[in-house]
């Protein structure tokens, strides 16, 4: 493996770690449009809690690979800003449009706050499907068609819907947690809508049903791909990596089901990142050594020597900073809220 090849994989994780979570964060808003019955504020109140302190920071994983592909691999930067420029173009659109309603819905009075909640709502469920959508395009080989309206094919749809599922799960998992961690602390003695036990159990059905979605949209894409890309179908299910990999995702899937079932937050948390995971690793090693299908390839899109010698120690050196400083962003305002008789609480035994 050369430094083409290592410098996909980084441009990969950056890609699955966006998908984890600023991904998670697009899903929190679908959730937010589907928040109904007598927990519907409490509902918003827990997304908006989740949410604040971290989505901006999060989308540090989209810059990152936006500039990995730009520097060391500019044929298919060019490849792709052209001939899915329509798709990119709605996915950025969707990105500011959340964001400007995350804060609008906030500080716009309550005249306003209705308006703009839907625009974070339906811009949060689709800036994900035109993601998995030029995923689609680049896999099916719709990227390197002259036609600006070629993704919108079989799969780049089917793939689409199931990135969206995929975020919406994974908010889900996300907020079950989140709602569970906070049950008894200290804020639950004075404030009313406090997360409490039916509203985790609320986000646990959720999860249920992105995950049922999940399953679903991915067989879809199965089909799409026999279709669309049949090389690529037939190395999902035999190729040397792929094919463990996906069994990796099946059982991680089994196996989160039974722990949301059973209420096991945290560790449906985890199963359902490795089930995520798995599934975006098998979809990679099953297109490799492709870049953009039909027959660009990772080392044929791969920018001077030169610049992969500079680009490496520079992405080592931008780790170094990036990766301990989203860690303490975590865990200064992700950590669980102490509860009654912690020390930290400051409220009596």
């Amino acid at each position: 493996m050369g430094a083409p090849e290592l410098i996909a994989l980084v441009l990969s994780g950056a890609l699955l770690l966006y998908i984890l979570s600023g991904g998670a964060d697009f899903g929190a808003g679908i959730w937010d449009l589907f928040a109904r019955g007598p927990r519907a504020h409490a509902q918003r109140r827990l997304v908006e809690g989740a949410l604040a302190p971290v989505w901006e920071a999060n989308h540090v994983w989209l810059i990152v690979a936006v500039v990995v592909l730009f520097t060391a691999f500019p044929p298919a930067f060019a490849a792709l800003t052209i001939r899915l420029h329509v798709p990119l173009v709605a996915l950025l659109i969707g990105v500011v449009l959340r964001g400007s309603a995350l804060v609008f819905r906030q500080y716009g009075g309550p005249d306003s706050a209705h308006r703009w909640q839907h625009v974070f709502a339906v811009a949060s469920a689709a800036t994900p499907f035109f993601l998995g959508a030029v995923l689609g395009a680049v896999t099916s080989g719709a990227a390197s068609e002259r036609d600006l309206l070629a993704w919108i094919a079989p799969l780049p749809i089917a793939t689409g819907a199931a990135a969206t599922a995929l975020c919406a799960y994974l908010a889900a998992v996300y907020l079950a947690v989140e709602a569970s961690s906070k049950i008894g602390g200290a804020s639950g003695e004075t404030d009313p809508e406090a997360p409490t036990r039916e509203l985790a159990d609320d986000f646990r059905r959720r999860a249920i049903a992105g995950w049922i979605a999940l399953a679903v949209t991915c067989a879809g894409c199965a089909v799409a791909a026999h279709l669309d890309a049949p090389r690529f179908a037939g190395r999902l299910f035999t190729a040397a990596w792929s094919a463990p990999l996906g069994a990796v995702a099946a059982a991680a899937a089994v196996a989160a089901l039974v722990a949301l079932v059973r209420g096991r937050f945290r560790l449906a948390r985890v199963l359902a990142i490795v089930q995520a995971s798995a599934l975006l690793a098998a979809w990679g090693a099953a297109h490799a050594p492709l870049l953009i299908a039909p027959d660009l390839t990772v080392r044929g899109a791969a920018a001077p020597p030169v610049t992969l010698r500079i680009l490496g120690p520079v992405l080592v050196g931008g780790a170094l900073v990036v990766l301990p400083s989203l860690y303490w962003l975590m865990r200064v305002f992700k950590a669980p809220p102490p509860r009654p008789g912690d020390p930290r609480s400051g409220s009596p035994t």
